[in-house]
């Protein structure tokens, strides 16, 4: 299967019309098209982590390629009940 985002995981994009910067934490595909990426900021406000937004893909410009290398691939990712020992797990 192609890969249909147009940034990596990891990435660090701008949004065009705002300026907000950050690192790609996730993605999102929608079923009329759009394509969303919620975008972590790199900065922190006295201290503590600052919300991530979800920006659509047409509004962002990639700043630096890839930074963070995600995982083992084969193995599952985390989340919660993300083990197949975990109650009412289907695994």
């Amino acid at each position: 299967m192609a890969e249909i985002f147009e940034f990596a995981m990891g990435a660090t994009v701008r949004d065009k019309l705002t300026g907000f910067d950050g690192t790609i934490t996730g993605r999102a595909d929608y079923l009329n098209g759009c394509r969303q990426y919620l975008i972590k900021p790199r900065k922190l406000d006295d201290g503590k982590m600052i919300d991530g937004h979800w920006i659509d893909e047409q509004r962002l410009e990639l700043m630096n390629a890839t930074i963070f290398e995600a995982g083992d691939t084969k193995r599952r990712p985390g989340g919660p009940q993300s083990h197949s020992s975990a109650p009412g797990s289907l695994a």
